[in-house]
């Protein structure tokens, strides 16, 4: 059996498309998951814009995007990148080329269940090279100005990633505390944490609305949660609502493009939150190199 921490690079074996539509946006929106090779990381492609133009997953590209991770390079971006990294950091696919036709991804059901299915149906296909891995060795802590949330990073002694999560909006949110702990590996993801959907307060729909956003999104596309509990839908699991935190913290952490050991350990922590403590260890770690070969036993 080989060790958690020694794994060849993974991609997928065939394209693969997902069509929907942009949860901000409103626009339709064609996904296309294409192989990649070696050492070519997770990067987007716009192809509605003039020659092209390709974002890598990386922290460096990192804009601001309200509610979302959106990422920038020049005039192209792509907005809510969040689900689908996480789809394929969750299931260890290191490679890959993201097609899309506009500057959203499709929300899908607001979860990355359907993101994992069609890559899981492309077939993934282990690669020559050794993936990148990063173990964390030392305490790395981020908390918000307000104090209201933090999120921090420390070493376990085993290699392996474990992501806990404490959600807890106070005593007057119409969202319940839910805490969960997690141990991430491509079998336990689609299992238990990417079927989780995105939720939103039903006065945060309103506010959103007037600012011209999610013109198409309705409740029955995701958590809408008003004063009596879910809107137009139902609750897949009680806690689903903390098992789609630990999916963005995924998704965030993938920026830095490699496997991360540790136990990552947030409270209240939301998409900027992650990518601060993705930036704190990008700075004070290096990830080992990928290995020239390896024989694949």
């Amino acid at each position: 059996m080989k060790s958690a921490g020694f794994r060849n690079q993974r991609s997928i074996n065939r394209p693969a498309t997902v069509a929907g539509t942009g949860f901000f946006t409103g626009h339709d929106v064609t996904l296309t998951f294409v192989p990649a090779p070696e050492n070519h990381g997770i990067v987007f492609e716009r192809t509605d814009l003039a020659d092209a133009p390709r974002i890598p997953a990386r922290l460096e590209y990192v804009t601001t995007g309200h509610r979302r991770t959106t990422l920038q390079r020049s005039d192209a971006r792509v907005d809510m990148v969040e689900h689908v990294l996480s789809a394929l950091a969750g299931l260890r696919i290191d490679n890959c080329l993201v097609r899309l036709n506009a500057t959203e991804l499709p929300g899908l059901d607001g979860s990355c269940r359907e993101f994992c299915e069609c890559l899981l149906e492309a077939g993934i296909v282990e690669q020559s090279l050794g993936a990148r891995r990063l173990d964390l060795n030392r305490d790395i802590r981020v908390s918000h100005h307000s104090g209201h949330a933090e999120i921090h990073a420390r070493a376990l002694v085993h290699r392996l990633t474990a992501v806990t999560y404490h959600l807890d909006y106070g005593s007057r949110s119409l969202i319940p505390p839910q805490t969960l702990t997690a141990e991430i590996t491509p079998e336990s993801f689609v299992r238990e944490i990417a079927f989780a959907r995105t939720f939103i307060l039903e006065s945060e729909i309103r506010e959103l609305r007037a600012r011209g956003y999610g013109s198409r999104t309705t409740a029955a596309d995701l958590l809408v949660v008003g004063t009596n509990g879910v809107i137009d839908n139902r609750l897949h699991v009680p806690d689903e609502f903390v098992r789609h935190k630990i999916l963005d913290c995924i998704g965030d952490l993938a920026l830095l493009g490699c496997d991360i050991f540790g136990h990552v350990n947030a409270w209240r922590s939301g998409h900027e939150l992650n990518r601060s403590l993705a930036r704190r260890i990008r700075d004070t770690h290096t990830p080992a190199a990928a290995e020239t070969r390896r024989v694949v036993a």
